[in-house]
């Protein structure tokens, strides 16, 4: 059984026991127990449920494990040909890890 659900605005496939990297939370701490409830689709051993536009009653329960974990860094480069102008930025992007505990169809 695995679901498709909106998380800060990213669609991600949920299965229970896997641990995803969403978009960072800012109030969450290690340990917490998180809802979200915003369920595209639920394929449930191959019955195949669409919401419109999600699906009532269901939700994905999560376990923050580390509240804030940096991506890899992204160099962007900008360069403009015979100016003598370049400019290099950094960033790196902030996530959380969060254990799929449950999902209720």
């Amino acid at each position: 059984m695995y679901v498709i659900a909106e998380i800060n605005g990213q669609q991600f496939k949920i299965e229970e026991g896997k641990k995803i990297f969403i978009q960072h939370l800012q109030n969450a701490e290690a340990g917490a127990t998180v809802e979200f409830d915003k369920v595209l689709l639920v394929d449930n051993n191959g019955t195949v449920t669409v919401g419109t536009p999600t699906v009532e009653g269901a939700k994905v329960v999560c376990e923050v494990n580390s509240p804030l974990v940096k991506g890899k860094k992204v160099l962007v480069f900008h360069k403009k040909r015979r100016k003598g102008y370049r400019k290099l930025n950094g960033h790196r992007q902030q996530f959380t890890e969060v254990t799929i505990k449950q999902v209720i169809a």
